[in-house]
């Protein structure tokens, strides 16, 4: 940002002398004064190594008052130059952690100092000087605090990148088999002894449907919720790749996987109805434990289970392998599969048909099913009949709705295929 050049020095004047050359003789004094008051008022400060805070937070605080006394000196905001010296400091806070709602507050501060150390020498005949040195004073703030924020949030952006990087590094190499420790270890990770590997559907948030509402926008706002909340609920490390529409999740657990008991599932599944609850949609998730070598088996596994689990129309919710166990053999690939997949055949193109059987197989009644369809009873009992007809398999009889069952699933997996 340019300075803004004054037409003529303001000349202010307080206690009968310059302003500028006032704080000049002081600046040293009161850089301690300022220091002092940024470590009462602010804690993380008073943490810092006492080295710090007498070389580098005094020597800022020396610059930024140097800058305010230009300022009142000339009229003019600070130069380029001077704002890139604070940018600079703003990066090295960044770099400590300190938040940055307190490294805007510490400039406050050091302006209020400053004020107090003037203000009781004002004689009557210089308010005008005061009010005139106050607005301008709001002026450098104005031009200082965006600098000052630029310049933080432009080093977070790149810790966050890097360390986005480190951890995307790690999760691929744990997906692909890889010896992760290295990579880990350059990310500031620590390898559990067991990862959850989550695959995840993800359903649309209301606003991702809602006319005249940006659906990019909603849907980056619902994966933001479903993350945060994730790594809320999950000690450790959540590593994720995730799109508004699923994806995986590595969660790290202290428990090895074979040592997983029962409870832990189930708090498993408190916390993904948690997520969904926060993010506004329906998760459907298939859940697989490993240690970090066998992460590419649990993947595929989890990967497989919540396609069986979608694909026969469970309902949103975690599901293992042992949740659909049935479902899972009938999918996987062979002859058996194939001849399955035939059996429904006959019902291609006929979604009403197909429709009213898997409600029918899944609700077991007539008036279940024509509830849920939304047709009447009758319109059910006429549609079973036409499908017997065409298929030779009657799902009103006890010895066909097994093979109805695995046919759905096998037509299921082919269309997958």
């Amino acid at each position: 940002m340019a300075a803004v050049t004054a037409d003529k020095d303001p000349g202010f004047r307080i206690g009968g002398r310059p302003l500028a050359e006032r704080l000049t003789e002081v600046l040293p004094s009161l850089a301690k004064t300022v220091l002092a008051e940024i470590v009462s008022r602010i804690p993380e400060y008073g943490h810092l190594p006492a080295e710090e805070l007498s070389g580098d937070i005094t020597h800022v605080i020396e610059q930024n008052l140097r800058s305010f006394i230009d300022t009142l000196r000339t009229g003019a905001t600070p130069t380029r130059r001077e704002l890139d010296f604070l940018r600079e400091s703003a990066a090295r806070r960044a770099e400590e952690g300190i938040p940055i709602d307190i490294v805007l507050t510490a400039y406050h501060i050091g302006i209020q100092a400053v004020w107090a150390s003037l203000t009781p020498d004002a004689r009557p005949d210089e308010v005008a000087d005061v009010l005139a040195v106050n607005a301008l004073t709001l002026r450098y703030l104005e031009v200082v605090t965006p600098a000052v924020g630029a310049g933080y949030l432009d080093e977070r952006q790149t810790m966050f990148d890097d360390e986005r990087s480190a951890r995307h590094t790690v999760f691929s190499a744990l997906l692909d088999g890889e010896p992760a420790d290295v990579a880990a270890g350059q990310a500031g990770l620590r390898l559990p002894p067991c990862y959850i590997v989550l695959a995840a559907s993800i359903g649309a948030h209301p606003d991702e449907e809602a006319s005249g509402v940006d659906p990019l926008v909603a849907g980056r706002r619902k994966l933001r919720r479903l993350r945060v909340e994730l790594e809320r609920q999950i000690r450790g490390t959540v590593l994720t790749s995730l799109t508004p529409d699923g994806g995986i999740a590595l969660l790290p657990y202290e428990t090895p996987a074979e040592e997983l008991s029962t409870s832990d599932w189930s708090r498993l599944r408190r916390v993904l109805a948690d997520v969904a609850r926060t993010a506004g949609a329906e998760v459907t998730a298939a859940a697989a434990a490993a240690g970090p070598a066998d992460v590419p088996a649990a993947a595929k596994l989890a990967q497989d289970v919540l396609a069986v689990a979608t694909g026969a129309g469970r309902p949103p919710g975690l599901y293992r392998l042992d949740d659909v166990l049935l479902e899972y053999q009938l999918s996987r690939p062979g002859p058996a599969l194939d001849r399955l997949a035939t059996r429904l055949e006959p019902l291609n193109g006929n979604e009403e048909l197909l429709q009213t059987l898997e409600t029918f197989l899944r609700h077991g009644g007539r008036r279940q099913t024509a509830t849920a369809v939304g047709v009447h009873p009758n319109t059910v009992d006429y549609r079973l009949r036409r499908i017997a007809e065409l298929t030779g398999l009657d799902p009103t009889r006890l010895e066909h709705i097994a093979l109805l069952s695995a046919a759905l699933v096998a037509r299921s997996a082919a269309a997958r295929d």
